[in-house]
């Protein structure tokens, strides 16, 4: 009997690494498919937003400037199109796809890391030591300019990675970062930093206008300074992101298990928890406090692509690219009287709603 059932078994063994070999090539087939259509539709949408607003200006007049800044002889254009044009759209257009990028990402590192779906850039309180800082700055009338940039981003990534620093020092147990440990460090030290933020608003009502501003987030007034000012910290925070993605489906299996298949959880789990916190310290240096973007584009990208952390990293970049750029092009151009939204409020309002439906189509079918 048990010689006449080994051709079966070894066969359904065959069959059951065939189907597997399938289900692989399909992924990779579907993924290589979304990532054309995203980076499609990014083009696009950025050529679109690019051409939205108050001054009309055609489709000509954006490719002649586009082309003739990237070395190509066009025809000429009028100094004011140029400026609306270059100077004010595009690079906003192309800042609100990078903030978008980066928490996007971030939220699925911090969602990966603590195994916490309802984990984003907030929860360790990397946000909101971004926004103590601006407030702290506000508050000390800090003025002038460092390099052509205002010292806001600057003090906004001081406090962000000032309030990683402090989580990381109260998270420590013998030595080892443990996530439960962090989750709580990241709770005290964000309230502990919105109490000096209501403190700061209380002393100085002068600056409180400028300070909620900042925490609702906004790309009024942003060019390429600050596309520059983003790019180091993305450029790492996605690095560390792309070489650890495996690591982060090993580490979803738990601690231990992580250990057992030779993974150092302890120093991934900083390197990655340093990515992810230059991400949003330099997403929100530049835009200040934008929420929802990097709770709900994971679980939506997720829904889609599955739970392999290498695709949920590039499709969430992509989708909160692009979410962003749309969100900010409402938030420039939904009030008739030339006022502008934050864009913070945008993306709350929209991402609100959606991720109330997903949470409640997610636990119907027992998945939270």
């Amino acid at each position: 009997m048990k010689e006449s059932s080994l051709p079966a078994d070894n066969l359904n063994r065959t069959v059951d690494l065939a189907e597997a070999r399938s289900r692989h090539n399909l992924g990779a087939r579907r993924f290589v498919i979304a990532c054309l259509v995203m980076g499609l539709g990014l083009l696009a949408s950025v050529a679109l937003a690019t051409g939205i607003g108050r001054m009309d200006v055609g489709w000509s007049a954006i490719a002649a400037v586009v082309l003739g800044k990237l070395g190509f002889h066009t025809g000429a254009v009028d100094r004011t199109t140029e400026v609306v044009i270059w100077g004010i759209r595009l690079s906003r257009v192309v800042l609100s796809g990078l903030v978008g990028a980066a928490l996007a990402t971030a939220g699925v590192i911090f969602q990966g890391l603590l195994l916490n779906p309802l984990a984003d850039p907030f929860t360790l309180g990397v946000s909101t030591g971004a926004a103590f800082g601006v407030a702290l700055l506000v508050m000390l009338g800090v003025g002038g300019s460092f390099l052509g940039l205002s010292p806001l981003p600057l003090g906004a990534l001081a406090g962000a990675m000032g309030a990683m620093a402090a989580v990381m020092v109260l998270s420590r147990e013998s030595g080892r970062i443990r996530k439960e440990t962090l989750i709580l460090a990241g709770i005290v030290v964000s309230t502990f930093l919105a109490a000096l933020i209501s403190l700061i608003k209380s002393l100085d009502e002068e600056s409180l206008s400028a300070i909620v501003f900042w925490i609702m987030g906004s790309f009024s007034g942003r060019g390429w300074i600050h596309v520059g000012f983003l790019l180091p910290y993305l450029a790492a925070g996605l690095a560390l992101g792309a070489v650890y993605h495996r690591e982060l489906d090993i580490m979803a299996l738990g601690e231990e298990q992580s250990h057992h298949l030779g993974v150092a959880v302890s120093a991934v789990r900083l390197k990655l928890l340093l990515g992810a916190s230059l991400l949003t310290a330099g997403a929100v240096s530049v835009s200040g406090v934008i929420g929802f973007v990097g709770l709900v584009v994971p679980h939506l990208v997720r829904v889609l692509a599955g739970p392999s952390h290498g695709r949920l990293l590039a499709l969430s970049a992509a989708t909160g690219a692009l979410i962003l750029i749309w969100a900010d092009v409402l938030a420039r151009t939904l009030l008739s009287s030339g006022q502008e939204l934050p864009v913070g409020v945008v993306s709350a309002l929209l991402g609100g709603p959606f991720f109330f439906y997903l949470l409640k189509s997610r636990r119907s079918r027992g998945m939270w």
